[in-house]
């Protein structure tokens, strides 16, 4: 694909499930970016049942962002919602963010700036600016600059901050709406990448990524997350994607028995937030491992 310099129009696509609470940073923050041209925002709403729809009607941004929402109820999950959103729209190029985080004022004239030698891109994600001190202990981003891969394997990205020309969209057909357990994103950067398209990275064009502020949540987040790259083992392995090494598998039991919040905290000197997050994702790769008949721990 030969990407124009600049697209003719842009959507950005925002999948929310009861984010009516939440809405308003984002909704706020696009209004505020310094993209010069124009862009359109969809909110495809996925089920949402806490009112999301009437409090979007007649929204007082809805002139200032070509504001609209669209139905995304018929099926469950993120990567469906963000397809109906790319269907409801003829714009070029695709920008997809989500509705419980906040993009910086540049996001999207970074993604544009840098898709322009790109088929597709994503961005990065900051956890200082939108979390307490204490959730921001309970995992880390990798530097922006590196950007994110699969275990010794192909580059991937966020889906909450990821940008698309149309034309590479319909080519791999959108997003893959089986993935309901996590790891949408980073199969949808690596069929980008296997059918021969380029895939690039800005470091520059940054979200506060909001990380969930409960034990409850961090642990079924982890979970999730784990069962998402087991389900990754399985697609891609023909691809070249390797099993995770033993070695890797003992420093994970490891630490989650050195580092074990009932131990006294002198000794564990980790959150248990942290903890879980690592325990979680463990368990989810055993259970992915079960569920997909393969083995990745």
């Amino acid at each position: 694909m030969s990407a124009p310099k600049k697209p003719e129009s842009v959507a950005v696509i925002i999948p929310v499930h009861n984010g009516r609470a939440m809405i308003d940073v984002q909704l706020d923050a696009l209004a505020a970016q310094d993209y010069s041209g124009s862009f359109e925002v969809i909110v495809a709403d996925n089920g949402s049942t806490d009112g999301l729809a009437e409090y979007l009607t007649g929204h007082p941004r809805t002139e200032e962002l070509a504001l609209r929402r669209v139905d995304a109820s018929d099926r469950p999950g993120a990567a469906h919602a963000r397809n109906v959103g790319a269907r409801s729209t003829s714009a070029q190029f695709l920008a997809f963010c989500d509705g419980d985080d906040r993009v910086h004022s540049n996001w999207l004239s970074e993604l544009v700036r840098v898709a322009a030698e790109h088929d597709a891109v994503t961005g990065t994600a900051e956890i200082e600016s939108i979390n307490s001190e204490l959730v921001q202990s309970w995992r880390q981003m990798p530097d922006r600059h590196e950007g994110y891969s699969l275990y010794r394997f192909l580059p991937v990205g966020l889906s909450g901050s990821f940008g698309i020309w149309r034309e590479a969209f319909e080519q791999v057909g959108g997003w893959d709406e089986t993935f309901t357990r996590g790891g949408e994103d980073s199969d949808m950067c690596l069929r980008i990448q296997l059918a021969g398209m380029s895939f690039g990275h800005s470091p520059d064009a940054q979200i506060a990524y909001r990380q969930r502020d409960t034990l409850a949540g961090i642990w079924q987040q982890s979970v999730m997350c784990g069962e998402g790259d087991v389900r990754l083992y399985a697609e891609y392995r023909g691809y070249g994607m390797p099993r995770r090494s033993q070695l890797a598998l003992a420093d994970t039991v490891a630490y989650l028995i050195l580092r074990n919040p009932l131990l006294p905290q002198f000794i564990s000197r980790v959150p248990t937030g942290r903890w879980l997050f690592h325990a979680g994702n463990l368990w989810g790769r055993i259970v992915g491992s079960v569920r997909h008949r393969v083995y990745y721990l």
